[in-house]
């Protein structure tokens, strides 16, 4: 068949792709930046990559018309406490006038459980766009799930980070609320074996695990998992904004994020019934299994998507080859470079850089950065990275984004999320000649920008001079 993957570069669509490609499928991914499709290209031969932002202007002549099937995989809870509901209602209204120009047959969306009567904001633009996508010249499949635990996904490592740093939690009353979590195992199971299956078509379905628990359980079932317990004190006086500010600052959620997540939390999320389950004849994994497979991959490095290199953790919000070009005029710089005997080794570390790793200098002080950043409003470190050796553009990289990582070419580009009176690239580099060159570059806005550039010099004497030192001379 030939599917219409939209939200390829999203958690859920860079899981789908690599199965919809072994069942043989072809596949057409619609992405806003084509340069930050996260695959490696084994698979970006396999596939035909078309740039779509379906929230600007039509342009109904970019999409082929021998399109079998869709997937509707994009939202925009993320990227605005305000006006996402909008965005997404265009999206999906969009969505549908380009669907008009084709020869699709199926469109399966991925939206949320939505049984209870008083929905949040973001339960009732799902329900919205359910609605809107019925209206579309198309049989449409709607899988509503409620929260997804895997390797990455925003709900697990949410729980992951409240649990392995906080012992003892004081927490809102909404960790009362019930939920029913899903392997993201099943997910895909579900997404997968709807398609083409006329049985489900023009119909909604809810998809969950076995397990109805409370947030508090969920916390609680992870802690026993992990091999250690965790003390939970609920409180009635924590406010939505309070609960926001506290999921923010203790996980690697963004504001936005942790704002519309809070609202969500107070409505009960649980299935009314498991047709599709019988349907397909297959039976989901328990919470305690989902969070079991998920260390699994994370413990061999096989984590294939992560929510944190989303566009939407970070404030970059415009296409990344904006930024490629590095600006030569106007800008302040701290230059580095060596002469080294093993280009291969240097270059790996390269390629590890951040997250676990480190910056090979000075990490502590990388450290107190990004609690500064994180205090300011930033993004701060916590985001890590989602591959320990592999890198690819629009990755984050704790408080950088990834604009170019040719490794052939041996060169990595970096831009900074953090909170800046500027805007910042580091750049990594190994000339022909064997000289490694680490260059920050700082373009600085007004006064501001230019104070704070020549009060952090010092520091840059000792941080720049020694990572270069360390890149070149950590075994790998």
């Amino acid at each position: 068949m030939k599917i219409l993957l939209t939200g390829a570069n999203g958690y859920i669509g860079m899981r789908l792709l690599p199965q919809l490609l072994e069942s043989g499928h072809d596949v057409i991914c619609a992405v806003r930046d084509a340069e930050r499709l996260s695959v490696d290209k084994d698979i970006k031969s396999k596939i035909e990559i078309i740039e779509i932002d379906f929230l600007k202007d039509l342009d109904l002549d970019k999409l082929p018309t021998a399109i079998d099937a869709a997937y509707f995989l994009i939202h925009s809870m993320s990227s605005s406490t305000s006006d996402f509901d909008e965005q997404e209602a265009k999206t999906a209204k969009n969505f549908n006038a380009y669907m008009s120009r084709t020869n699709v047959k199926q469109v399966i969306y991925l939206s949320g459980i939505v049984n209870e009567e008083n929905l949040s904001k973001h339960l009732k633009s799902r329900k919205n766009v359910e609605n809107i996508l019925y209206e579309g010249p198309f049989a449409l499949t709607v899988l509503r799930a409620g929260i997804i635990v895997g390797s990455g996904s925003s709900s697990f490592e949410i729980i992951r980070d409240l649990c392995e740093k906080l012992p003892f939690m004081i927490t809102p009353k909404w960790v009362l609320t019930k939920t029913q979590p899903i392997a993201i195992r099943d997910v895909i199971f579900f997404l997968t074996g709807v398609l083409g299956n006329e049985k489900t078509y023009d119909d909604s379905f809810d998809i969950a695990g076995p397990d109805v628990l409370t947030y508090k359980q969920m916390l609680q079932q992870y802690a026993k998992a992990r091999g250690f317990k965790n003390w939970i004190v609920t409180v009635p006086i924590m406010t939505p904004k309070i609960s926001s500010y506290w999921l923010y600052f203790v996980t690697s959620t963004s504001y936005k994020l942790a704002l519309n997540l809070v609202d969500s939390m107070k409505v009960e999320v649980v299935a009314k019934d498991n047709r599709l389950e019988q349907l397909l004849n297959m039976k989901t994994h328990t919470y305690g299994e989902a969070i079991d497979m998920a260390f699994n991959k994370i413990e061999q490095n096989l984590v294939v998507s992560s929510w944190k290199d989303s566009m939407v953790s970070g404030r970059f919000t415009k296409n990344l080859e904006k930024y490629i070009q590095v600006p030569k005029y106007g800008v302040l710089k701290d230059e580095q470079k060596m002469k080294i005997d093993n280009p291969s080794a240097v270059l790996e570390n390269i390629w590890k850089i951040g997250g676990d790793r480190g910056w090979y200098y000075g990490n502590w002080l990388w450290k107190i950065r990004g609690f500064l950043d994180k205090l300011s409003g930033g993004v701060g470190l916590r985001r890590g990275r989602t591959h320990p050796d592999k890198i690819y553009p629009g990755d984050s990289l704790d408080f950088w984004r990834v604009l170019l990582a040719d490794k052939e070419g041996k060169r990595l580009l970096l831009f900074a999320e953090m909170k800046l009176p500027g805007e910042a690239w580091l750049e990594f580099k190994i000339d022909e000649n064997n000289v490694f060159r680490q260059t920050a570059t700082f373009r600085p806005r007004g006064l501001r920008g230019r104070l704070y550039w020549y009060s952090i010099v010092p520091f840059h004497y000792f941080i720049f001079g020694g990572m270069i030192r360390g890149i070149a001379n950590t075994p790998n």
